[in-house]
């Protein structure tokens, strides 16, 4: 979908590389700061040629404190309800252009609550903090489905980590592989995961493996994107500190680590808190910019 020139240069599109301190790491996303004259096709044609998973698309509440926005996300394909990489990307951005602090990101789930700070060196962290999370069966019928997709087999998941939905702002099918050498050979079906995930709601697959010492690898396809593969997923990242307090498999509070986009060349590091209790979690990572 080709973009107008004029909606290109009222955006100001940036460029940062989430969950990393590595422009040729972690999620490209795509960052709009004032998209208060953009469209939805026009926010569409921009997340379709910039290509990256999603692009977040902010408008500044006029009528609130300066660090409230609204906030949309674009896929290539369509709109999502929420994607926790660019929202990392954007705070960092608001945090360089106007200094780090509090922000309120107002989304179609709810209200996301970011905090900015820099270290010494003048690097800037973000945190997300999610709506609040749930977690849910699933159908054995829907494992089936999914695995037949992936190409998996269910002697090769995890029993100690059984197939749940979750959700911190968008809905994530979690399937645990029993070995690293599972995660690492990722070839699915596009196509019959894509129809399986659209029926279902689900805005990716969340594939992971426990490492130990409260880290884990985890993958993320992402084809109702029109992505095959997600670098860093942040919202996925918050359910699943939401699965991990429900099965009780970490002591909340308790902090874990993820590391994700290793398989596909760009490495990104999430951190996640998860409380005691049922409330949010929160998400926390580095973005830099990235050039051109």
């Amino acid at each position: 979908m080709p973009v107008d020139g004029r909606a290109r240069s009222a955006a100001a599109i940036l460029r940062y590389a989430a969950f990393t301190d590595n422009p040729a790491g972690g999620n490209p996303a795509g960052v709009v700061l004032d998209a208060s004259a953009l469209s939805e096709g026009d926010r569409l044609a921009i997340a379709a040629d910039l290509g990256y998973s999603e692009t977040a698309f902010l408008t500044r509440q006029r009528s609130s404190a300066s660090g409230e926005y609204d906030v949309r996300y674009f896929s290539p394909q369509a709109e999502v309800p929420f994607c926790g990489h660019a929202t990392i990307a954007a705070a960092v951005a608001l945090a360089e252009r106007e200094g780090p602090g509090h922000l309120v990101f107002h989304i179609r789930a709810g209200t996301v609550l970011v905090t900015t700070r820099k270290d010494t060196a003048g690097a800037v962290t973000a945190s997300l903090t999610s709506v609040t999370p749930s977690v849910g069966d699933v159908a054995a019928a829907d494992v089936d489905a999914a695995l037949a997709a992936l190409c998996w087999r269910r002697a090769e998941l995890d029993a100690s980590l059984p197939p749940k939905i979750a959700y911190a702002g968008a809905r994530h099918l979690i399937l645990a592989a029993a070995s690293r050498d599972r995660l690492a050979r990722l070839d699915y079906d596009f196509d019959a995961l894509r129809t399986f995930m659209l029926s279902r709601d689900l805005t990716t697959v969340d594939l992971v493996f426990e490492a130990g010492n409260c880290l884990f690898h985890a993958r993320n396809p992402f084809p109702v994107g029109g992505v095959y593969e997600d670098p860093a997923t942040g919202a996925a990242a918050a359910a699943f500190g939401a699965y991990l307090r429900e099965l009780g498999r970490v002591p909340a509070p308790a902090q874990v680590s993820i590391q994700q986009g290793d398989d596909m060349g760009r490495p990104s590091r999430i951190t996640i808190d998860i409380p005691a209790g049922d409330g949010p979690i929160t998400v926390t990572g580095r973005a830099v910019p990235i050039q051109g």
